[in-house]
């Protein structure tokens, strides 16, 4: 960031020799927000300073200058002289500066690009691009919890035989709750890359959707540890869904499991997310 102040620092230099190097660097009279000057620096790097430019496109010129310099130039008090340079004489300025520096004009806009759009990875792949597992063994230990829901549209038929209780494999809704803890406390046994963790807790619920004719599945884990359960989470939510699956299926084939998502989450380096405030 400080090389790129610096660089935009010499290039204004350049344009308008009146103004201060403190100024430019440290903005107490010339405001250089980042990405505004970048921005401004393509717009003007792009351009093709002539003479035989019309009155409009100076005006437009101007316009840009003032974007990047937080007022007009023709002020005295910006250009720090009671005659300011012409407009030609500054566009000339500017475009021998781009002319005589193009690498180093290039580079500033480039290394910006750079800082603005950082290069995600994803934390399950090495160097190499192989499958691995994450070491957290140098991460500290905090209270974590993870939300996650699901639903199970059964279809009049299944859906009223849930409601009566009368399904021919017994509880359907207390079986897939069991089914869903036991899932969580085995997502490390079913997920490749998950850590075996000391859970301290999971509930899930279901709750019967009249309207939809569908059972809404909830699963909520806790632990204190150096990783966190989303995936414990979701592992419950699915299981309990595929147990509603299994306990029905004998009266429908009809029946879809859907929108298992993860609803919020806190603890780690990254914090509380939820769903609602994304």
């Amino acid at each position: 960031m400080m090389i790129m102040k610096r660089a935009g620092a010499y290039l204004l230099q350049k344009l308008v020799p009146s103004l201060s190097s403190s100024t430019m660097l440290h903005g107490s009279r010339v405001a250089l927000g980042r990405s505004p000057w970048i921005e401004a620096m393509k717009q003007l790097q792009s351009r093709n300073f002539s003479h035989s430019k019309d009155e409009d496109s100076v005006e437009d010129f101007n316009k840009e200058l003032e974007s990047i310099f937080g007022a007009p130039l023709a002020s005295p008090s910006q250009l720090g002289t009671k005659n300011p340079r012409p407009n030609s004489d500054i566009q000339q300025r500017i475009q021998s500066v781009f002319d005589a520096n193009p690498d180093m004009v290039n580079k500033v806009i480039h290394d910006d690009e750079n800082i603005a759009a950082p290069e995600m990875h994803l934390s399950h792949v090495d160097m190499s691009g192989k499958a691995a597992m994450v070491n957290v063994s140098e991460k500290t230990d905090t209270k974590r919890m993870a939300v996650a829901t699901g639903r199970v549209l059964l279809g009049p038929h299944a859906f009223a035989l849930i409601a009566a209780n009368s399904m021919s494999k017994g509880d359907v809704l207390t079986v897939a709750k069991i089914a869903g803890i036991a899932g969580a406390k085995q997502t490390s046994n079913l997920i490749p890359l998950c850590h075996n963790l000391l859970l301290s807790g999971v509930d899930v619920s279901l709750r019967l959707h009249e309207a939809t004719h569908s059972v809404g599945i909830e699963a909520k884990v806790t632990t204190i540890g150096p990783t966190g359960v989303e995936m414990e989470a979701l592992t419950a939510v699915s299981v309990a869904s595929l147990t509603v699956y299994d306990m029905c299926k004998a009266v429908s084939k009809d029946i879809r499991i859907c929108d298992i998502q993860l609803e919020s989450k806190t603890g780690g380096k990254s914090g509380p997310w939820s769903r609602d405030q994304s």
